[in-house]
């Protein structure tokens, strides 16, 4: 489990989506309060289950076809989440109560680029099987 490369990246996805919501925060309000991602339950529930997924893959290391399954839902869910943060910031200013922009909000992005590389990797190890498969 630990020799291959998509542990590594599922690991750092789960770290990011899981951990790093506790440090950076996603914005700042126009009364100079910062906002993490715990404050909100659904953003809280979204970077949660992104960070599921990703562990969930990682111990799934046994059926690649599934883990490869399973990331690409991940995938979606970072996007969705990645779509509510331009949405919440597209907003006109008058309507909308945050006034600076926070790290937090390209966690989802950073996640996205990992579970790519996880999938580019486990997709080479599935072809990589079936080719001695057609050897035998």
């Amino acid at each position: 489990m630990l020799q291959r490369i998509q542990t590594v990246y599922l690991l750092i996805a789960a770290v990011l989506s899981g951990g790093l919501i506790f440090v950076f925060h996603l914005w700042i309000t126009d009364t100079d309060v910062l906002v993490y991602a715990k404050d909100n339950v659904s953003y809280f529930a979204m970077f949660l289950g992104s960070a599921a997924l990703s562990l969930i893959s990682l111990f799934g290391y046994k059926n690649r076809k599934s883990q490869f399954v399973m990331n690409r839902l991940n995938i979606i869910l970072n996007f969705i989440l990645l779509g509510l943060f331009v949405y919440q910031l597209l907003i006109t200013p008058g309507e909308s109560h945050i006034s600076e922009k926070g790290v937090g909000i390209f966690i989802p992005i950073f996640s996205i680029v990992f579970l790519v590389l996880a999938n580019k990797a486990i997709k080479k190890d599935e072809d990589l099987v079936k080719s001695v498969d057609r050897l035998r």
